[in-house]
């Protein structure tokens, strides 16, 4: 077993079981691993957009991360469009970018680039590995970072060298992340700030836009009368005949203020403050 085989066993292990591939050189060792096995399916992208791209989709709607597979600095460039909508979302998604092997980088080859630097403005977390005895670990480490609640961007470096050097095996799944629950005393809070009579709306994101989170929101809107608002582009929502219908924030800047002027107490569910796109004169 090389280290491209731990890496996918530790990933497959860890319930990973897309990989939305644009590889070149560097990443054949790992597309070999994924031609032979049956625990991931490999789906070709024909551009770096679209690989980042459909893992966002995937995320959304699954709530478990996809793999990308990238070739060096620029394809992880080209797939940044896609990542930062994704890192904004809340979507969990774990990237692979392959890079030349460790003795080849001080030959600064044609395709050579700070791959870190590139990788911070559209990951959360972001790990270089070092040897193909640490692969496997480092995996499932990116995993984990990936499943932290809402869901993050992890960034994985893989040297080539790292990819086709023996490794010792997979490695075990880490623990899943779970959010931190919110105190009793806030929600009690929150609770006597509804029924005070207050003009008082609910700013949903995430889970509770979906199955028993937004039901839990039609009751609490049917017992006090809160107004049910979501973002503007919410990373997902549940929509249709028979589902609780949440309000969208508009996105001009001047129809967000109208929306929010009869609001005094606005309650964020899993979601920021929100702030216009664009700064006006």
């Amino acid at each position: 077993m090389n280290g491209a085989d731990s890496l996918l066993a530790t990933l497959a292990a860890a319930g990973v079981d897309v990989c939305f591939a644009n590889p070149g050189t560097s990443e054949m060792h790992f597309m070999a691993a994924l031609g032979q096995q049956r625990t991931m399916r490999g789906v070709l992208g024909l551009f770096e957009g679209v690989v980042s791209g459909m893992a966002d989709g995937y995320g959304r709607m699954t709530g478990k991360p996809a793999v990308t597979l990238l070739h060096l600095g620029p394809g992880l460039s080209n797939a940044s469009a896609n990542l930062h909508n994704a890192r904004r979302a809340g979507t969990p998604v774990v990237n692979v970018v392959g890079d030349h092997a460790t003795a080849h980088l001080r030959f600064d080859a044609p395709l050579a680039s700070d791959i870190v630097g590139l990788a911070r403005p559209v990951s959360h977390w972001v790990h270089t590995i070092t040897s193909s005895r640490n692969v496997a670990a480092d995996a499932a480490r990116a995993v984990q970072a990936a499943r932290q609640p809402p869901g993050q961007i992890a960034t994985l470096i893989l040297p080539a060298d790292a990819a086709w050097e023996p490794a010792a095996g997979p490695a075990t799944p880490l623990p899943v992340p779970t959010a931190a629950p919110v105190s009793d005393d806030t929600v009690e809070r929150i609770a006597q700030v509804m029924r005070s009579g207050r003009r008082v709306a609910m700013l949903l994101r995430g889970d509770c836009l979906m199955g028993d989170g937004l039901v839990a929101a039609g009751r609490v809107r049917a017992d006090t009368g809160v107004r049910l608002l979501s973002d503007t582009f919410a990373p997902r929502t549940e929509r249709g005949a028979g589902r609780v219908r949440v309000e969208k924030l508009p996105y001009f800047a001047e129809q967000l203020v109208t929306a929010l002027s009869e609001v005094d107490v606005l309650v964020l569910v899993g979601s920021k403050p929100p702030v216009s796109f664009f700064a006006y004169p």
